[in-house]
């Protein structure tokens, strides 16, 4: 079963009809018996990450969360879900992140409209068969995805980055260390494609 994590943040009806609309069954739950039995693990977010990290850390949903890495089970950070496993961000000051991947969440340049909010291309960078990464399978080099944000992943191990999107700066939109994952865009707004990558991530599972 899936699991998508509930901390008060995100879409969470949104990504659970999709992976419902692939044929993956996925519940929505805080309770850490449920994250713990979990076979995969998806982090959605919209919001601070401040309150993000707050929160998961109140309910000691961060702990889990992390042992869920380390185990080997499959695991999705969507949008404010990729930003929180770094090691920090620096929205609304410096707070520590899940520390998941070395790298850091930072804020949009002014000269570009903030948030990013539309469509955009995705350019797949390090893995010249992008089937090497399987949630990408099927999804072809510069397809385009919805976004929604004000800060952009800055990662530290650039063999980790999967993708990158070009939006005044070109910055990293999705990652890919072993059994984890994230996207910068939602792909469960991101129709047919996005849908895919849901499917694929579920094949996983």
């Amino acid at each position: 079963m899936i699991v998508i994590v509930d901390y008060g943040m995100g879409n969470l009806k949104s990504v659970q009809n999709a992976f419902v609309k692939v044929g993956y069954e996925a519940i929505i739950t805080e309770d850490l018996n449920q994250i713990k039995k979990a076979s995969a693990v998806v982090l959605p977010g919209v919001g601070a990450f401040r309150d993000a990290i707050n929160t998961l850390k109140k309910k000691k949903i961060d702990k889990e969360l992390i042992e869920a890495v380390k185990i080997n089970k499959p695991f999705l950070g969507i949008c404010l879900g990729m930003q929180l496993l770094l090691t920090f961000s620096e929205e609304g000051g410096l707070y520590q992140g899940l520390n998941l991947i070395p790298g850091k969440a930072k804020r949009f340049h002014h000269s570009v409209k903030c948030p990013q909010m539309g469509w955009n291309t995705i350019k797949y960078v390090n893995h010249p068969s992008h089937d090497l990464n399987p949630i990408f399978k099927e999804v072809p080099d510069e397809s385009y995805f919805y976004f929604v944000h004000s800060y952009y992943c800055v990662i530290n191990d650039e063999q980790i980055i999967s993708s990158v999107t070009d939006y005044g700066l070109v910055y990293s939109s999705s990652i890919w260390k072993n059994n984890l994952f994230g996207v910068q865009f939602h792909p469960e707004k991101s129709s047919t494609l996005g849908l895919k990558i849901l499917k694929n991530f579920g094949e996983l599972s």
